[in-house]
């Protein structure tokens, strides 16, 4: 499982272009497709869980910007 690291201050995300919509929760999302409302990355207190519909090509880039920026580490379930 991939989760943000525990030292990242989660505000550190809005960089990336999440919104946070639960400041007690620390709970951030991030739309990965304009046409889907249900297709985003929601990190819920540092877990990061991605919501795919359907079989369209997804631009996961900003997952990858957020390991680049060393804010997600791999973590046993």
């Amino acid at each position: 499982m991939l989760k943000i690291k525990d030292n990242v201050d989660l505000k550190e995300l809005e960089q990336f272009g999440f919104v946070c919509f639960n400041q007690e929760q620390q709970n951030y999302e991030k739309k990965l497709n304009k046409k889907y409302d249900n297709e985003e990355i929601n990190i819920y207190g540092g877990e990061i869980n991605i919501s795919l519909d359907g079989w369209e090509t997804m631009d996961l880039d900003i997952l990858y910007d957020l390991i680049q920026a060393d804010l997600v580490e791999k973590v046993e379930e």
